[in-house]
């Protein structure tokens, strides 16, 4: 399966809730904090939500 490496580009200002907790639950922690999942429909969901907030490349 195919493995994502996900970045968090922007920071928290400004953002809801929802928002905030998918951030978290992703394992991000602050700008340029890079995290490596595997590529599956949960994760694909979660980085919906915050598409804006990170930067998403298949490794």
């Amino acid at each position: 399966m195919a493995k994502l490496q996900i970045t968090q580009i922007r920071g928290l200002a400004h953002t809801t809730p929802v928002q905030r907790a998918t951030i978290a639950a992703l394992g991000l922690h602050r700008i340029r904090h890079t995290v490596t999942h595997e590529k599956n429909p949960t994760i694909e969901g979660m980085i919906r939500v915050v598409s804006h907030m990170v930067k998403v490349e298949e490794i």
